[in-house]
């Protein structure tokens, strides 16, 4: 038997057999089959095209999608001997099926109605809304949706026109700024704008979907490049600014948070392009910048704020001296404390010793006992040590180490200073083993005014006795510190800008000139100087120095040199009214000679007039310039150098005074 065939269900003699009806014309008497015993006989199939009530397959059946029409095999029986009517018969649909397949034409029927009466309204549409902005479309905020094109533009500058020629609000990080449009250049194209609104669109989804929803398409904005980027780099003033750590500051003793701020600096391309899409659209215009972050954070400011400095300032502390005490006042102690960041967006405090010392110090002065360095007195015209005396200073690190515990504390707020001796910087000691013994270099000078001479005295006075321990470098400046009307100093005579003037501490460049000189013949080296501007024929050509401190006692032009030897120097100064005698004591190592070159490159002096007072008239001197050759000897070795200056002189100026013009009026 065939897959595509079934068998006749014969052999079951229950088995119910199905009901049918003949499609032929006359009656045909329904009959059941008796039971009949089995027999063997060829079945004939019969094919019958039975008419599809539905537009598609039967869905139980797995020739699903097959030919539109199904065969239907009814097998052909042997004629009993009682004799019936056998034939074909057709299957009869049942009432389900029918009613399913009314109701599909129904939905059918319907659906090609509302197809019908949609495609008219989006013909309607198309007629009706032909050229007009589409639906939805918002124009710098502007509703123009649905309108024509000339409409839409009236509707636009009459909304936008008015707001065109006004600062544009801006927003750059944490700074809020604006922008002047016309200074930058920025314009509305009218036309481009009502371009990008567009037409109603064809596709009738589309068109549909516009009924519910909104679309911005924004402004077309022309802009002058250069105008633009200038406006861009002027918001930089106001918009860049350097990160701030948090931190503390102080009003009087009242402590105030001092909140962390990023730093941050415009993204100028970014900028100009947020401008020109933005501007007009009525609203802030965000100006995206680059940010640097801080370390500490708000919450860490206001934790030290709150555990520790407002209890540091809470009162005042006492510092409990030898004989004495001090008292620091929430101000003081507000001065003595600095902060930085920490870990985790902390603050962290620190104190300020050298604060703490100037407050406390001279209020604790008189419980300190001073140390003085062994000096080298000259008695009988040879140098003798003159003892160092050890200090006794207050040891500020070991007395405020538990400063901070003391500071948190609400009372008991007190600090024991504790004491150190300080041994002197030269001990008696050192002076005796630094083998100063003898002269090893010498120079003098004279001609000095009376005013000039006054200042060299003190001067000489201060640098007596001083020691140069091996390997130092000795300092004018630096030794005597400032030197001004405080100090003894009066007015005298200067070179300035090259001619002659007055100035508090004058003729102090005869006292460096004779000990550059003592120290060039004690084979000292040269740690740098400067010669005068033009030469005075009083000093060696080549061969001289000039110093200048300010009035604030700053060093502008110094003399310096360097003890070069294992044994220490002594600086002993000779001084009367009319001379000035350097000399200086220590192991002589070293014979010095010296020798000056020709002097060449002659130029003549200009002329000056002063009207000024006082003006000391004088004729001038020739500019020149010439070489200074030293030659060293070293007695321990024999080994001899030499080493060479040139030196460039301007000519001194010719001086001619003047009387000075009647004051007006």
């Amino acid at each position: 038997m065939r897959a595509d065939q079934e068998a006749w269900p014969q052999d079951e003699p229950d088995a119910e057999q199905p009901t049918v009806k003949t499609p032929v014309p006359p009656p045909v008497t329904q009959v059941t089959q008796p039971v009949a015993p089995p027999v063997t006989q060829q079945v004939t199939p019969v094919t019958q095209q039975v008419p599809r009530a539905d537009f598609g397959a039967d869905l139980t059946r797995p020739d699903f999608g097959a030919d539109p029409t199904v065969q239907h095999m009814a097998p052909v029986l042997p004629e009993p001997e009682d004799s019936g009517v056998y034939g074909p018969v057709m299957v009869e649909p049942d009432a389900d099926q029918a009613d399913a397949g009314k109701n599909r034409k129904k939905a059918l029927i319907v659906a090609a109605a509302a197809v019908g009466a949609l495609g008219l309204l989006y013909g309607l549409d198309i007629l009706i809304s032909s050229g007009n902005v589409p639906r939805g479309v918002t124009v710098a905020g502007v509703d123009v949706g649905g309108m024509s094109h000339t409409a839409a533009e009236s509707k636009l500058r009459e909304a936008i026109e008015p707001r065109l020629g006004k600062p544009v609000a801006a927003k750059a990080g944490d700074v809020d700024t604006e922008v002047d449009p016309k200074s930058a250049g920025l314009t509305l194209d009218w036309n481009k704008t009502i371009d990008r609104a567009g037409s109603q669109p064809l596709n009738p989804v589309t068109r549909v979907t516009s009924f519910f929803t909104s679309r911005e398409v924004g402004v077309a904005t022309q802009a002058d490049d250069e105008k633009l980027n200038a406006a861009v780099e002027a918001l930089r003033a106001k918009t860049d600014h350097e990160p701030t750590e948090g931190t503390i500051k102080f009003e009087g003793a009242k402590p105030v948070a001092v909140d962390p701020h990023n730093g941050q600096k415009l993204k100028a391309d970014e900028a100009a392009n947020a401008l020109i899409a933005s501007w007009a659209e009525g609203r802030v215009v965000e100006l995206p910048v680059d940010s640097t972050p801080v370390k500490t954070t708000k919450e860490g400011v206001q934790k030290m704020l709150d555990e520790v400095v407002k209890p540091a300032v809470s009162g005042p502390v006492l510092v409990k001296g030898e004989g004495k005490d001090a008292t620091l006042t929430p101000e003081q102690i507000a001065s003595t404390l600095s902060f930085e960041p920490g870990d985790g967006g902390a603050l962290n405090v620190k104190q300020d010793n050298a604060k703490i010392i100037e407050a406390a110090g001279p209020q604790l002065k008189e419980t300190e006992k001073e140390g003085k360095d062994a000096a080298i007195v000259f008695e009988g015209g040879a140098p003798k040590v003159k003892e160092s005396v050890d200090g006794l200073g207050i040891d500020w690190d070991k007395s405020f180490a538990k400063y901070f515990d003391v500071l948190k504390s609400s009372d008991k707020r007190e600090i024991k200073a504790e004491y150190k001796h300080t041994p002197a910087k030269v001990t008696t000691e050192q002076a005796n083993k630094m083998g100063i013994k003898e002269v090893i270099g010498e120079f003098q000078t004279g001609g000095f005014a009376a005013d000039s001479g006054t200042n060299i005295k003190v001067v000489a006075a201060k640098v007596n006795g001083a020691i140069v321990k091996p390997k130092e470098t000795f300092s004018l400046n630096g030794y005597t510190g400032p030197r001004g009307v405080a100090q003894g100093y009066v007015e005298a005579g200067i070179i300035e800008n090259g001619a002659p003037g007055r100035a508090v501490g004058g003729g102090i460049s005869q006292f460096a000139t004779t000990l550059y000189n003592a120290g060039y013949h004690a084979g000292m080296q040269d740690a740098g100087h400067k010669e005068h501007s033009y030469w005075i024929s009083r000093y060696p050509a080549g061969r001289e120095a000039t110093v200048f401190m300010d009035g604030a006692g700053n060093s502008l032009i110094d003399i310096k040199f360097t003890n070069p030897d294992d044994t220490g120097i002594a600086i002993q100064t000779i001084w009367t009214p009319s001379t000035l005698k350097i000399v200086l004591w220590g192991t002589k190592n070293y014979d010095v000679t010296g020798s000056t070159g020709e002097r060449t490159n002659f130029t003549e002096p200009r002329e000056i007039k002063k009207t000024t007072q006082p003006c000391a008239a004088g004729n001038g001197a020739q500019g020149f310039t010439v070489t200074d050759t030293r030659t060293i000897r070293d007695r321990r070795t024999g080994q001899s150098r030499s080493e060479s200056r040139t030196v460039r002189y301007d000519a001194a100026p010719k001086i001619v005074c003047e009387t000075p013009p009647p004051p007006a009026g």
